[in-house]
């Protein structure tokens, strides 16, 4: 069995040196405040910065320099990786877009002119992006589909694993229920002639693209709820770590700012990612798999 070599890399040179520049540029509260938990460590962040400035300028009471510029770097760290992680998520999405976008503008289709220069049902080669809804293009074996249509004459196998993932080939015929093809698939044997019947920029390739890039989609219900119970988390660990001050004070016990700044991002962080990976992520999971699956139909 041969062996193909990857070239889609997750951390490919452009990708990574576009996703270090957004880690920073993502820094601004005005785009980091849409992600309350990583907001609140960046407010924690700024805090022990002031925190070691005022060490510097001669504190004793807040502990060693090096203690509250240690738990500075790593609330740093922390959301900067946060930032990374999302911008290479955001970075790999559009180069999937611009791939798919690409796929549909190069494709050559083999367009059917009822009445032709020369004569009847005259075929002719134009860019997909050419064609528009009600005409029609034949496909042989070898071919890509390039446009999504409906199958009204001829039998074909058609090879649908890179839209839908299925490595088996499917059979689509004209006059059934199978007579739909998908652009961006491709035909294995026969030969098919196909009527468009989708108008430019409202085919399968292209809700794909949006999908991809973000634009067309909707905060599912979960997400929505997740956003407002992550932030009602946060004000309660804000009370909760407020309230210690006052009983430090009773029982005699200093508690550096550190130590609260510390305390109050564990929790909130560590909560995050509780939640995300053992019950929200699998109902997120499950709502986008159910709206693509509504929009197949």
């Amino acid at each position: 069995m041969s062996k193909h070599k990857r070239t889609n890399k997750l951390f490919e040179a452009s990708l990574v040196k576009e996703a270090l520049k957004q880690s920073f540029v993502k820094l601004n509260p005005g785009i980091l405040v849409h992600n309350p938990v990583m907001f609140t460590v960046e407010i924690g962040t700024v805090i022990m910065m002031c925190v070691c400035i005022w060490i510097l300028n001669g504190e004793k009471s807040q502990g060693s320099f090096i203690y509250n510029f240690l738990i500075f770097l790593i609330l740093f760290l922390t959301v900067l990786f946060a930032n990374f992680a999302e911008a290479i998520a955001e970075a790999r999405g559009k180069a999937q877009a611009d791939t798919l976008r690409k796929t549909r503008q190069d494709t050559p289709a083999k367009k059917v002119f009822i009445v032709g220069e020369i004569f009847m049902d005259e075929v002719k080669v134009v860019p997909s992006s050419q064609l528009l809804k009600g005409d029609i293009f034949i496909c042989e074996a070898g071919d890509i589909i390039p446009m999504d249509g409906e199958i009204i004459e001829g039998i074909a196998t058609i090879d649908e694993s890179a839209i839908t993932g299925e490595s088996a080939p499917v059979i689509r015929e004209s006059g059934g229920d199978k007579s739909s093809v998908t652009g961006g698939t491709k035909v294995l044997s026969d030969h098919i002639k196909v009527r468009v019947t989708t108008a430019p920029g409202e085919s399968f390739l292209d809700k794909m693209i949006a999908l991809v890039e973000g634009a067309s989609r909707q905060k599912t219900p979960n997400e929505i709820a997740l956003t407002i119970l992550l932030a009602g988390f946060t004000i309660i660990f804000i009370i909760v770590c407020v309230t210690l001050k006052p009983f430090g004070d009773y029982a005699n016990t200093p508690i550096t700012i550190a130590a609260f700044i510390s305390l109050f991002c564990v929790l909130n962080t560590y909560n995050y990612r509780r939640f995300i990976k053992r019950h929200w992520y699998c109902r997120y999971g499950q709502g986008i798999k159910g709206q693509c699956n509504y929009q197949e139909r």
